[in-house]
């Protein structure tokens, strides 16, 4: 007997081959390897004539490192045939997919060079672009908002797929460096002006940020009725850079790319597979954790034995072991896309370009020897923007469709990693 637990608030009637079984809330379903749940959201006897059923696969996989299940969703209506085509949306979403169809990025004025670098801590450009591939990355300056830029690719990418900012239904805003503690992504959806007034949130994973904000753009689409999905990684990493460090200030820059994710007929689907990941014993290795400030002189010792008033509190800047953050990489992310390919049964061969997190160009050449990739379909763009989070794979891949480098019906395979830790791949075709 294999275990799935659903986490969910309302009440659900589940059935099992037609036969009701109960009703349950919160639960944990048991079932038999390769049969089939279905649950029915209880709502109010108003509502009843429309009530999706949504069915719960079992998939178990088997990679090296372990053993996982996977559950996969599709739904239906019961009695959809009473209802108007607009309130019947749900019974259509079996046959739905989604593609990318435009892009965009920004990145800031101020371009800092590594001869720029070895004037405030003790390196060179030889050292830094051995190591690293980088020579180049861009800093927010000035009046410069992440906000700003994070705007500019979406409109950049809402013009390329034709798409009117009223039509986009969700923004997400894959960053981790938001300019307000409650999130950025509202921000983005004024800037823009969509009158629609769509969901825009944050999503926070780091350099795998935007991996999960595809794929989350796919889900809306496919589960939930979404059209337009406009996914931005857009990250600032130099406010949250010790520029005394010379084994990380080498390292970041920042930068916004944006995507939009539209639904298509199940046969123009482009997102074939997909495996993400996270490993929290891993957040030693790479993190910015949040720290105490001084106490404050006002209070002076007032209350300190109750610990009360707290203390202000702040991020620390970057903290990153090099040389084990590499090793997981080169590690994580081969087994990640072999498990993506296979998902979307995919043979190797048929990957056009590799599309990494821009992170170490050393990093980008051992993932593509492990996969047999050569090195002239690996996009790297690297050596001009640094490491810039959750903007590099939606930033690099700008690049190479504006160029003409990667065209419509290629096939990408492309990946994420970072701090958290957290890592996930995506099979996509663009266009």
């Amino acid at each position: 007997m294999a275990n799935t637990t659903i986490a969910a608030g309302p009440t659900f009637s589940l059935q099992h081959r037609h036969q009701v079984l109960g009703r349950v809330g919160i639960s944990t379903l048991r079932q038999q390897q390769g049969h089939t749940l279905f649950f029915t959201p209880a709502v109010p006897a108003i509502r009843r004539r429309f009530c999706p059923s949504i069915g719960i696969y079992q998939d178990r996989q088997s990679f090296s490192d372990g053993t996982f299940n996977s559950v996969m969703c599709s739904s239906s209506v019961e009695g959809a045939d009473k209802v108007s085509t607009d309130q019947s949306r749900v019974s259509r979403l079996g046959n739905r997919g989604c593609k990318l169809i435009g892009c965009g990025s920004a990145v800031p004025s101020l371009n800092v060079s590594n001869d720029d670098l070895a004037k405030i801590v003790d390196t060179n450009d030889q050292w830094i672009s051995v190591r690293t591939g980088i020579r180049n990355r861009r800093v927010l300056s000035g009046k410069d908002s992440l906000t700003d830029l994070a705007a500019e690719a979406a409109r950049k990418a809402l013009e390329m797929a034709e798409v009117d900012p009223n039509d986009v239904d969700l923004i997400l805003l894959c960053s981790s460096t938001p300019e307000d503690l409650f999130g950025s992504a509202p921000q983005i959806q004024r800037a823009l002006g969509c009158k629609s007034n769509p969901l825009s949130f944050d999503i926070t994973a780091a350099c795998s940020g935007f991996m999960l904000g595809l794929v989350s753009a796919a889900c809306y689409i496919r589960g939930g009725g979404f059209k337009n999905v406009l996914v931005i990684g857009a990250d600032a990493l130099s406010r949250y850079v010790d520029w005394t460090d010379r084994g990380t200030c080498i390292l970041f820059g920042d930068a916004a790319g944006a995507v939009v994710v539209q639904a298509c007929d199940i046969g123009e689907d482009g997102l074939f597979g997909f495996d993400l990941h996270s490993d929290g014993e891993g957040q030693r290795h790479l993190n910015a954790s949040i720290k105490d400030n001084e106490t404050d002189k006002a209070f002076g010792t007032n209350g300190s034995a109750f610990g009360f008033p707290p203390t202000g509190s702040s991020y620390s800047c970057i903290q990153m072991n090099g040389k084990e953050v590499f090793r997981f990489a080169v590690r994580a992310v081969p087994q990640s896309i072999e498990a993506a390919l296979e998902n979307a049964g995919l043979p190797r061969s048929k990957i056009d370009w590799l599309l990494l997190h821009q992170a170490n160009q050393r990093i980008l050449d051992a993932v593509a020897t492990r996969l047999e990739v050569p090195s002239e379909h690996v996009i790297s763009n690297l050596a001009n923007y640094g490491n810039t989070s959750a903007a590099s794979i939606p930033l690099a891949l700008d690049e190479a469709v504006r160029s003409g480098k990667v065209q419509a019906g290629h096939v990408i395979a492309a990946a994420g990693f970072g701090a958290g830790l957290t890592w996930g791949s995506a099979i996509l075709r663009w266009g």
